[in-house]
Parts: structure tokens; sequence; C-alpha cells
């Protein structure tokens, strides 16, 4: 019993105990480190965190926040869901223009947004928002094909995966929507140029040089073909006088690109306006109408609907 005792202090006092207090070599430290669980991939993805939404109101409606795969999630749900779960997926800004998404919530559907912002629409962003789709899709019972909204830059956001996705998405929404980052926050023509706009641009889509971020041809105004072939119908709703994000160089390049490839566009003009104010606050019904008009007929035709 002795000499295992002794050979238990001989042994902590070895393993431990380093003469003068200096460092224990690094192969001790390194048992000792703690290992680092894998990032989750975002479509096996679940919510980090262990409490539950914090639960409040919004216009009338529950609202719901909380973090899935280390991302801010806001639901607001309506007080009976239509048949079949429809939601509309806001890109970006979740209180910008709410007159369409508190219109939408008296007639049955929800309101999502996922936080992906200071991304541009980029592949990373687009590989959260599938993780986020399947959440959607499977943990809340949503429908597999949401209405995606773009306002302003969210217009990289809901484009890009609806170009990914085109089978998943029931039409699309846009706002003063960025159709081409050259235009803003890059401001090479006669959009506003963004502090920081080229470098934010590389670090978000991994350009190494100037040359391939002027050569990338996956912006909404240049990836349009797989959306008219699923024959996604867009609504863009814009200013004539925006200076930020003009519209001759996004959403009428974007028009005019989709109704050569056949595809449904329906853009509504307002006079005179610049970037802002965004959407139709005074009367949103043309947006609603076309919204739910839309997506009843490809649910009907089983284009993209389920």
């Amino acid at each position: 019993m002795r000499r295992g005792f002794a050979r238990f202090l001989f042994l902590a006092f070895s393993s431990c105990i380093i003469p003068g207090g200096a460092v224990p070599p690094p192969a001790l430290l390194a048992a000792e480190t703690p290992v680092r669980a894998k990032p989750v991939e975002p479509g096996v993805a679940k919510a980090l965190t262990s409490e539950p939404p914090r639960v409040s109101r919004w216009n009338g409606y529950e609202r719901q926040d909380y973090t899935f795969s280390g991302r801010a999630v806001r639901l607001v749900k309506p007080r009976a869901a239509a048949t079949g779960n429809p939601w509309l997926w806001r890109a970006e800004f979740p209180d910008s223009a709410p007159a369409t998404d508190k219109a939408l919530l008296a007639k049955g559907w929800h309101v999502a947004y996922y936080k992906v912002s200071n991304l541009y629409g980029a592949p990373v962003a687009l590989d959260a928002m599938d993780g986020f789709y399947e959440h959607a899709t499977n943990t809340l019972k949503l429908s597999p094909t949401p209405v995606l909204v773009g306002v302003s830059r969210g217009g990289l956001y809901a484009m890009n995966w609806t170009a990914r996705h085109p089978d998943k998405v029931a039409a699309v929404y846009l706002d003063a929507p960025v159709c081409d980052f050259k235009s803003w926050p890059m401001g090479l023509w006669k959009g506003q140029r963004a502090r920081n706009g080229k470098m934010e641009i590389m670090r978000s889509y991994g350009f190494k040089t100037e040359e391939e971020l002027m050569a990338y041809t996956g912006n909404p105004v240049d990836n349009l073909a797989p959306v008219a072939r699923h024959r996604v119908p867009i609504i863009s709703v814009v200013g004539t006088a925006d200076k930020v994000v003009p519209l001759e160089e996004n959403t009428a390049v974007l028009e005019k690109r989709y109704r050569e490839l056949g595809g449904e566009i329906l853009v509504i003009r307002k006079e005179g306006v610049g970037h802002h104010p965004h959407g139709l606050e005074n009367d949103p019904s043309p947006i609603v109408d076309f919204i739910l008009k839309k997506t009843k007929e490809r649910r009907a035709n089983g284009a993209a609907c389920k």
C-alpha cells in the first residue's frame, strides 16, 4: 500500500510540478488541451443554443428570436397558419417596409429572417442559407418553397440563392435590389461606392486578385438561366431616381435579360423616388397580389410549389 502511494506521489510530482515554476513541455500541454469540435456543416447544423426562443410581439404577431448555427433567426408567426405553411424569407433588413409582411401574416404566412449580413450573397452566405432552409422546412415545418425577399443588398442573397436552388423558390420579391456588386458596393459606374466596398467583396468571395473579381460571372444579372428554366416569377419595386443602386445598372439589366430568357418579371417603377423609402407602404396590394397569385399558380401547375 505504501509502495502504491509512493508511486502515486512520484507520478503526480513528475507530471505536474516543474522545478522553478517552469511551463510544462508542449507535449504535456497538448495532452491537457481540450480538442475542439469540428464546425457543424450547414446542412446538418442544429440550433446552437439550449435556451428557448425569446418571445415578443411584432405588430400584433408572435415573434421568436433565437440562434441557429451561430446566426440570428427571427421568426414572426401568423395567428393561424395558411395551408402548407407558406413563408416569406427576408434576406436582409427585416424591418424595412413591413406593410407586405403584415398583409401576408394576416393571410396566414410566416415571415423569417436569417442573418448572413456583410457577405454580399457570396457562396459562404449561400451555404449558411442552405442550412437554415433545412431547419425551416424540416424542423419548423414551413413550406419547401418560400418566397425570397431581397431589399437593397439583399437582392444579391435572394437572387443568388434562387439561382442555386430555383426548384425551391416559389417567387422572388425584390426592392431597390443590388443585382451586380460592381454597381454597389464597388461603385464602378454610377452606383454609390461604399467604403471598403472592393475589399469587402474580395474578402467575402475569396477573390485573390482584382482580375479574378472583374471576371466573375456569378452576379444575379449574369446567372439568370437556371431561374428562367424553372420559371420563377419575379417582382421588383424600384425608384427611378435611385442614385445608390441605380435602376439602369441593376433591375433594368436584370429585367431585360430575364425577359430575353423567357422569364416572367414585373417591375413597378416609383417615379422620382430614390433608394428610400422601400416598398409600397401606402398600399402593398400590388406586391401581395402578385405573390399570392404566382404561388397559387405554381402550386396548381406543380412547377415549384409542393
